[in-house]
């Protein structure tokens, strides 16, 4: 008899597959859904193998198959045991990242009354008992949660037990509806021939049968037509119309509704244009391993504005003639709309898109037609690594050097660059990594030669023609020269301005010549925090014991300005907001004031500096809407504003043509944040968003005009000096010596490990203990080259409500020592985190 190993959708941490026998007659595969008993319950499972041994004895036979084929790839099963046994993480929530949207159902637990009312009254009951059979009698079978909202006595659970040990009540389980399904819409049929419908309007219209008359009149103009434009337009519900059913002269069908995230735009299509020598050295070996079916890794370094996007599209235009299929990662969904569009011209009606801010239904209906072979190329954000793409050949990752790849909020912890890189090991894809800031542990991976580096050292501009079309393609763009100005000379010769004499000139020199500019500010709201200026208390979010940010927005609501603003405290961690205080809660005082800058103060500020100026702002606190990126970006690029403000988002692989100037008003925030990746991320934003600037032509014809001003007080830093030279080789070679030095990855590995709980003191006392323990264990099975920091309270100490403990495991293989460890609850383990802060 075969044995099948299961990853069981329990809600409980395990990292192993539970044993089943496959009862006679059923034939299972991994990757295979089925249904099995779990204790007293029956739940949805995933089959990860199929054995001639069980792992446990007499295991019980799987229930059900659900489907008819495997809802996961062999390679996307071995994918998730990877990702749970790299990452140190739950089995089945591993699994669970390469299933269709809504697979997933909650467990439910049904109680049936075995009594009539009436033979409830003839038994002698506890009060309980008979309270409960008493309702479950007159309601019938009810769900267990039903069940609590309709009787409100303690230890129901215990009291149901009882009844069912005595015969009294049945219990069943099931599984709840699924949250979303495949979309169908009725559609009326003419049949039976337009000569016949017409006779019969005419004979229907004579009976005084206008609905039935003017129904068929309109499936003579078009047929088929939604059930619900025939009740629209001629008041003809389906019970209405089936006489013309019964005389064969309609029929009504359910067809199928794809929910396409893509409806109702058009992508004109462009074909591709020579790609200039450095591009095609590049793309050369790219190609050899594509169509040599082989996996490889590489990292193409190329300067902002070098077109890697180029790169890209002949990489997956050589892997689409081969037969295979692509999958395309950016890391912000704000890229998405662009991203989308350049390759939905290359590629029209083949582009699938796969990220967060879908709905469910339209995750469902993607993931469906990828799954089917409906789509080349697949665009998306972090998760989309998962799309159930076959014949993959290439996955391309822009920006590979991004932190948001990295999944911090939820187990499985894991990086879609690593599961990219196994993910394309597997399926004997390529690995394309893409950035003009290479993440540090990357590039040394390709010093090392585990991966293979190719560069893009020059800027490129493609010159079109009045229909749109590249004629040619300009190499001489130079990088935009960067000015850092140091804002405590600002201070010393009286400008009190949060923008140098240098900035400003240059922003009214742009808006006078009709270009763009971009200011950006790495933090949310009106200002850092509010600050009493009599005894200096910040307010803190009770739940984070972080500073509440200050914002202040037009409008009407809690507190209202000089001009009428709304002005709100908000945690940036937990979005907890208040009011401003009146008064000064520690002295009473009322000189409450604002400190420090957040990108709603910029925005004033430029309306201040230049009245006439249509400024837009892009942060967090205005992309709530569902399309909301998409259409600031498409504000901007539409010349609708001068002045774009923005947080990080701005710096991630636009292509905004008009920018000719860009501000940073602050290159310091960040830099001094207590994490090993600072300087490198601060290094990363100023590149990234200087090479916004001087992308086309000027307005009369020149060569790109383009400049950057970096604002700091820390001019001397070695990543602002490396990011004002668009020297990423002399940032490296400093990161990497002090990472050497101090035994930071990629020299080693690290796994955070953090402890939350509502008692301070109790919370340190178990990290403690924790921290001495994971020290014995090294030191008992002698582990080479392990250390275990801590405990310490990370950057932030409290998170909704918790008191945090941080410990840190630096080592070559940190699952090594951690692999046996159970962790209690309010751990959290996060292998290769993105930051110790």
């Amino acid at each position: 008899m075969p044995y099948v190993e299961v990853a069981v959708n329990s809600g409980l941490p395990h990292r192993q597959t539970f044993s089943y026998a496959v009862p006679e007659g059923m034939t299972l595969q991994p990757g295979d859904a089925v249904f099995v008993p779990f204790g007293r319950r029956f739940l949805q499972g995933i089959v990860m193998d199929v054995v001639a041994v069980p792992a446990f004895p007499d295991p019980k036979p799987v229930d059900a198959r659900i489907g008819g084929s495997p809802v996961i790839s062999p390679e996307r099963v071995r994918l998730a045991g990877w990702i749970a046994d790299y990452y140190l993480a739950p089995l089945f929530p591993a699994v669970a990242l390469m299933l269709p949207p809504g697979f997933e159902r909650k467990p439910l637990t049904y109680y049936e009354p075995l009594l009539s009312p009436a033979e409830v009254e003839a038994h002698r009951l506890p009060p309980r008992q008979r309270a409960v059979m008493a309702y479950l009698a007159a309601a019938g079978r009810q769900e267990a949660r039903e069940l609590e909202r309709g009787v409100k006595l303690p230890g129901l659970a215990a009291t149901l037990s009882q009844l069912v040990q005595r015969g009294l009540v049945s219990r069943t389980y099931g599984l709840a509806r699924p949250a979303v399904r495949a979309k169908t819409m009725r559609y009326v049929y003419l049949r039976g021939g337009a000569e016949a419908a017409g006779r019969a309007a005419e004979r229907l219209a004579a009976e005084r049968k206008g609905r039935l008359a003017k129904a068929l009149r309109l499936l003579l103009e078009r047929s088929p037509l939604p059930a619900s434009d025939l009740r629209l337009r001629a008041g003809a519900t389906l019970p209405v119309l089936r006489p013309l059913a019964e005389d064969g002269l309609i029929e009504v069908r359910d067809e199928p509704v794809e929910r396409d995230p893509l409806a109702g735009r058009r992508f004109e299509p462009r074909p591709a244009y020579p790609l200039t020598p450095e591009q095609a050295a590049a793309f050369a070996p790219l190609g050899a391993a594509i169509e040599a079916g082989k996996h490889e890794t590489f990292l193409l370094h190329g300067v902002t504005g070098s077109g890697k996007t180029e790169v890209y599209l002949a990489a997956l235009q050589r892997a689409v003639e081969l037969g295979r299929r692509g999958i395309v990662l950016v890391p912000e969904i704000a890229l998405t709309p662009q991203t989308v569009g350049r390759f939905a011209q290359r590629f029209p009606g083949k582009v699938a898109v796969l990220h967060s801010g879908l709905s469910q239904g339209e995750l469902f209906d993607q993931w469906h037609g990828i799954a089917q072979g409906r789509y080349a190329v697949v665009v998306g954000s972090r998760s989309a690594v998962f799309a159930p793409q076959p014949d993959l050949g290439l996955i391309v990752i822009d920006e590979e050097h991004e932190w948001t790849y990295k999944q911090e909020d939820q187990a499985p912890r894991y990086h879609s660059r690593e599961v990219a890189e196994e993910l394309a090991k597997l399926t004997g894809a390529v690995l394309l990594l893409g950035s003009a800031t290479p993440d540090v542990v990357s590039y040394q991976r390709t010093i090392w030669g585990q991966w293979r580096l190719l560069e893009l050292k020059e800027r490129v501009r493609p010159l079109r023609d009045a229909g749109g079309n590249v004629v040619r393609v300009d190499t001489s763009t130079a990088l935009p020269p960067v000015e850092v100005v140091d804002m405590r000379e600002e201070l010393k010769s009286g400008n009190r301005s949060i923008f140098s004499r240098s900035l400003q000139a240059g922003l009214y020199r742009a808006l006078e010549r009709g270009e763009q500019a971009i200011l950006f500010l790495n933090r949310r709201g009106t200002a850092g925090f509010l600050q009493c200026r009599d005894c200096g208390f910040v307010p803190q979010c009770s739940a984070c014991a972080i500073a509440l940010g200050f914002h202040r927005r037009p409008g009407l609501g809690a507190r209202r300005g000089d001009e009428g603003d709304v002005e709100r405290l908000v945690c940036h961690q937990c979005n907890r907001g208040r009011r401003p205080f009146d008064r000064c809660p520690m002295c009473g005082g009322t000189r409450l004031r604002p400190m420090g800058l957040g990108v709603e103060r910029v925005e004033e500020a430029v309306r201040e500096l230049l009245p006439g100026a249509r400024t837009l702002r892009w942060d967090r606190d205005v992309t709530q809407g569902r399309h909301a990126h998409e259409q600031i970006l498409a504000s901007f690029l539409e010349g609708q504003a001068d002045v774009l403000v923005g947080t990080q988002m701005i710096a991630k692989g636009l292509d905004l043509p008009a920018v000719t100037i860009v501000g940073v008003i602050s290159a310091d925030i960040g830099l001094h944040i207590p994490d090993f990746r600072s300087a490198e991320r601060t290094f990363q934003l100023l590149t990234q968003v200087s090479g916004r600037a001087g992308r086309a032509a000027s307005k009369d014809g020149g060569p790109p005009a383009g400049r950057v001003v970096v604002q700091t007080y820390t001019p001397d830093n070695y990543a602002i000096v490396a990011a004002a030279q668009h020297d990423y080789a002399s940032f490296f070679a400093q990161e990497v010596g002090l990472r050497r030095e101090e035994a930071y990855p990629p020299f080693v590995r690290l796994a955070r490990l953090v402890y939350a709980h509502t008692n301070a003191e109790y919370g340190e006392q178990h990290a403690r203990r924790m921290a001495e323990g994971l020290r014995r264990e090294a030191s008992q099975r002698g582990l080479p080259g392990v250390e275990v920091l801590g405990p310490a309270p990370p950057h932030v100490p409290k998170w909704h409500g918790r008191f945090r403990w941080q410990i840190t495991v630096r080592s070559p293989d940190p699952a090594e020592l951690l692999r046996d460890v159970k962790l209690p609850e309010g751990w959290t383990l996060d292998i290769d985190p993105a930051s110790l802060a």
